[in-house]
């Protein structure tokens, strides 16, 4: 059997992926849906909702009190 000197690697991360696109777009929503509409509310909503596990992290560390 010879080879060639490459190796095959297998990448299954499709499902975590997958999560975090729904968890963006589940986020997209709610931040779009408590803003005024306009067109820089709606892009801070979509900012906000690329950033949001940022916000939580730093809720739970206070909550305690780390």
């Amino acid at each position: 059997m010879a080879t060639d000197g490459r190796t095959r690697v297998t990448v299954r991360d499709g499902q975590w992926g997958f999560a975090f696109l729904l968890a963006y777009i589940g986020a997209a929503i709610y931040f779009i849906s408590r803003s005024d509409g306009t067109f820089w509310a709606v892009i801070l909503g979509l900012l906000q909702a690329l950033v949001w596990p940022v916000y939580v992290v730093y809720h739970v560390l206070l909550a305690i009190g780390a």
